[in-house]
């Protein structure tokens, strides 16, 4: 539905533009457009039904759910620039609110890649009391580090230098691994879970560290 194409431009970080015989609407919760560089759901109009879109699922409860003001909706996030590229935020389900600003995982986990230290990162939303939700991160290490309060100081140190301050991350857990389904995608649906009923039952991990644990940090110019 969406791609680059023979003759285009190429755009670093972009997926392309719709293709041809495909009409991408992106819309907000309600299915009104969004406006441009806004995030919105990519939906694909129906109607005229567009070749190659399927006729839909064999669950009355899931068509309703895709099917509906004439558009699929795909379950995924993104924007659209001034020249009709298109981005890729993350899946509806995946992505986040933190104090009004919308969060995706997949940019914050490719950041947290760059430190040293860090072989794989999952960031979901944990439950706060003034943002709402604020980004935590779930991280395993490469071989040869081990969990300790100096590497969270490093690591939270990382983020301080390199990541905006409405999306770092405010508390990351060093973890053996990771929930992945069969095909190696993370289930951060299981590490929402376990998040939300950590922060009711007041629980903090073995190796669990908050920003506010390190004041310096927080005093750190950037």
């Amino acid at each position: 539905m969406v791609g680059n194409f023979p003759g285009m431009k190429i755009k670093p970080g972009s997926m392309g533009k719709p293709a041809p015989g495909y009409e991408i609407v992106l819309v907000d919760e309600d299915g009104n457009p969004v406006s441009v560089n806004k995030d919105g759901h990519i939906t694909v109009r129906t109607s005229p039904r567009p070749l190659g879109l399927m006729v839909g699922y064999d669950d009355e409860n899931k068509n309703k759910e895709v099917f509906r003001l004439g558009l699929y909706f795909t379950g995924d996030v993104a924007f659209m620039d001034d020249e009709g590229y298109l981005y890729f935020v993350g899946r509806a389900d995946d992505v986040f609110k933190s104090s009004d600003y919308r969060i995706s995982p997949f940019e914050l986990e490719s950041d947290l890649l760059k430190h040293p230290a860090v072989a794989e990162a999952a960031v979901v939303p944990s439950p706060d009391p003034i943002r709402g939700f604020v980004p935590k991160a779930y991280i395993v290490l490469k071989p040869g580090y081990t969990p300790s309060r100096d590497l969270a100081h490093d690591v939270f140190k990382f983020i301080r230098l390199n990541i905006a301050p409405y999306k770092r991350p405010r508390v990351i857990e060093f973890v053996p691994e990771l929930p992945k389904t069969i095909s190696g995608k993370i289930r951060r649906v299981e590490l929402r879970g376990i998040e939300r009923e950590k922060r009711n039952k007041g629980v903090k991990g073995e190796h669990e560290y908050f920003e506010d644990d390190f004041p310096d940090i927080k005093a750190l110019k950037v």
